[in-house]
């Protein structure tokens, strides 16, 4: 297994969401907000290259 997978599987758990949420915080934090919506396209983008499915972590709504 490479570095490469490793990191993908680290954040794949619940510290990576954690560390994903507080990077896209202070990005947001430190534009003021101006690029939200392309921040959260982004990382999107990144957790889904990743493996990182947030929607299978969620229950289904009714």
């Amino acid at each position: 297994m490479g570095i490469l997978d490793k990191i993908k599987e680290q954040m794949r758990g619940k510290a990576g969401q954690t560390a994903s949420d507080t990077a896209e915080k202070q990005i947001n934090k430190r534009t003021g907000n101006k690029y939200e919506s392309q921040v959260d396209d982004a990382q999107q983008k990144i957790e889904g290259a990743i493996g990182m499915d947030r929607d299978r972590d969620r229950p289904q709504q009714p």
